[in-house]
């Protein structure tokens, strides 16, 4: 999969890009139709104002007749109030219609996102997408909005405005018509430039949004080196870098905005002084030159607030754009048009045949290399092997985050990728090394793994993995907040989370990733008969990274460079095979010498010897 941020799109010219925003305006067209409404009899209201002055100039001042005066000075009332209800009720529709086509974008976004596959997330850093769900779902919320408003007020008030002063008088609209060309090309030119800087602004400023979320993350690591300073560093420059670039959008923003300003307003200055000429010569009488001012005041208004707008809608159509690639984004793994159902008696077979695999983002090299392997239901099989040898990779295979290059993986003897993800991982119970917790309560941690559960099943399952315990003396027990990412958790405490989920799940298949790795010697040996009671009757995988943990076990695979070199019992793989009698030697020899826990020597032998 191409990088989705790292590609080089073709630099857009125009708007056109809002015109995908047109799908999620569709559901709410009865709230756009009225708001038009209530925008036409504003307008009308507002385009009414100059004539009912011309007449209190024309025959009110000239008669002296007070009591007509009266009159027009009650009907300038009234349109007035009309104007500010329905000029109220359009900003109401029109900021209502925004903020939820905004939140409609958001939600199909995020659903759309947390759907694509881990390839997906190998190329494009979290950061960029959190930054698109809320810079730029903001700048399409100003536009969707007030955006909107200003600009639909300003189109019908120019075009209305235009149409008054035709009729008022023909000779100078016609001036003005042809100046107005001479107006927005300049406006035009210079809105194109503001539309690149501002997608550059926007990429500048998820720059930044995807190093912070990086480090914040990681923040202890970040610490234990002393790495504060060159993140600082790094930081600064980012955000230097986003500082200059929305500088050169805001200096071009601050020249269209004179060039505008100076264009029309020096037309409209031009026509009236035409005008006055005018009315010195009695062609028009002073009530038509005060309609003409008003309705070129307007319609001077209007084409300055379009020539606003169009900066902003510039930037909006960015965003837009951004957003769309987000949308438009294909995972590499998705459910096929027809899917085969996993049989309703499956007992959790798992076959692997003939596979091959290698990473997007490493496809020259082969994670797995033709590997073959037949798990019966029932029956418990690790996997050990050195670091690199593709035992992470057999599970990454198995959930279906990625789908193999040659070969087939079986779940109850259906290809996987026949079937609807979603169902093959219903069927799986995943217990990872690196445990996630969730900024919620540990209820909702746990119940994470059937969310339908009750709360005794999820207290039940609480106990069976050893967590009821030290969830019982948290302050709230069961209720309490966890912290982000389970920060008022141990490590240890952290895995019995995890551990209770999968035990929640209750599922055919279980994958478990050393899942005792994070716990003292008494945790593990409570875990450990957990874990054996759950997975009696059950099919399990696990990847091993101590051996301790896996010599119960029916079958051990010695893997190696993505290829299975053994399978067989830790008795008969001792005396047969190398790769696999060098590592026992290694970790229970080491065992010997500082006790049962510790089952690795030293640093690098942890490092050569025990990881994946």
């Amino acid at each position: 999969m191409p990088d989705l941020f790292a590609i080089d799109r073709p630099k857009g010219t125009s708007a056109r890009p809002l015109r995908d925003l047109v799908p999620f305006i569709r559901p709410y067209l009865d709230r756009l139709m009225l708001a038009l409404v209530a925008l036409a009899v504003a307008a009308a209201a507002m385009l009414a104002l100059p004539v009912a002055l011309r007449h209190l100039i024309d025959a009110g001042f000239t008669s002296g007749n007070a009591a007509m005066i009266d009159r027009y000075f009650l009907l300038l009332i009234g349109v007035a109030v009309v104007f500010g209800a329905f000029a109220a009720l359009r900003f109401y529709l029109i900021m209502w219609l925004g903020e939820r086509v905004v939140a409609d974008i958001r939600e199909a976004v995020y659903s759309h996102v947390i759907r694509m596959d881990p390839a997906f997330y190998e190329v494009t850093k979290t950061g960029e997408v959190l930054s698109r769900l809320t810079a730029d779902t903001t700048l399409i919320q100003s536009i969707a909005g007030v955006g909107l408003s200003i600009t639909l007020r300003s189109i019908l008030t120019l075009s209305g405005g235009l149409v008054m002063l035709a009729v008022t008088s023909p000779g100078l609209t016609a001036l003005i018509i042809v100046l107005v060309p001479l107006v927005l090309v300049p406006i035009l030119l210079i809105g194109r430039r503001v539309r690149r800087l501002s997608r550059d602004a926007q990429d500048r400023v998820a720059d930044t949004g995807g190093l912070a979320g990086e480090t914040l993350n990681a923040v202890q690591t970040v610490q234990a080196f002393t790495m504060e300073p060159l993140q600082d560093a790094r930081f600064e420059q980012a955000v230097d870098q986003a500082f200059r670039t929305a500088i050169k959008r805001i200096r071009l923003r601050a020249l269209l905005t004179a060039v505008a300003i100076f264009a029309i307003f020096g037309a409209i200055m031009l026509v009236l002084w035409l005008g006055a000429q005018a009315v010195l010569q009695n062609e028009m009488t002073g009530g038509e030159l005060g309609q003409f001012l008003l309705y070129a005041l307007f319609v001077a208004g209007a084409a300055a607030s379009l020539s606003e707008m169009w900066g902003e809608v510039q930037r909006g159509a960015g965003a837009t754009e951004r957003l769309m690639e987000l949308l438009r984004a294909e995972p590499a793994v998705h459910a096929p048009e027809h899917p085969v159902e996993f049989p309703s008696d499956g007992k959790g077979s798992i076959g692997f045949e003939q596979v091959s695999f290698s990473y997007p983002s490493r496809p020259g090299v082969l994670a797995l290399d033709n590997l073959s392997l037949e798990i019966a239901p029932g029956e418990t099989v690790a996997i050990v092997g050195p670091s690199g040898a593709g035992k992470s990779t057999l599970f990454q295979l198995l959930l279906r985050f990625y789908d193999p290059l040659r070969g087939r993986v079986l779940v109850d003897g259906v290809d996987i990728k026949l079937a609807r993800p979603e169902l093959l991982r219903m069927r799986l119970g995943v217990v990872p090394q690196e445990t996630v917790v969730f900024g919620t309560t540990a209820r909702e941690n746990i119940r994470y793994g059937r969310p339908e559960a009750t709360d005794a099943e999820i207290e039940a399952a609480a106990r069976a993995a050893g967590a009821d315990s030290f969830i019982e003396r948290l302050p709230d027990g069961y209720d309490t907040f966890l912290g982000e990412r389970g920060t008022r958790l141990s490590g240890g405490q952290r895995q019995r989370i995890a551990i209770a989920r999968a035990i929640l799940r209750n599922p055919p298949i279980l994958l478990l990733d050393e899942a005792t790795s994070s716990l003292d010697a008494e945790s593990e040996r409570l875990i450990q008969e957990a874990l054996e009671h759950l997975m009696l009757d059950r099919t399990t995988l696990i990847i091993a990274h101590r051996l301790a943990t896996v010599l119960k076990a029916d079958r051990i695979a010695v893997m190696d460079n993505g290829r299975i070199i053994d399978i067989g019992t830790h008795t008969s793989l001792v005396a047969s095979n190398k790769l696999y009698a060098r590592l026992a030697e290694l970790q229970f020899s080491a065992g010997r010498q500082t006790g049962p826990s510790a089952l690795l020597a030293s640093p690098s032998e942890t490092s050569d010897a025990a990881s994946r």
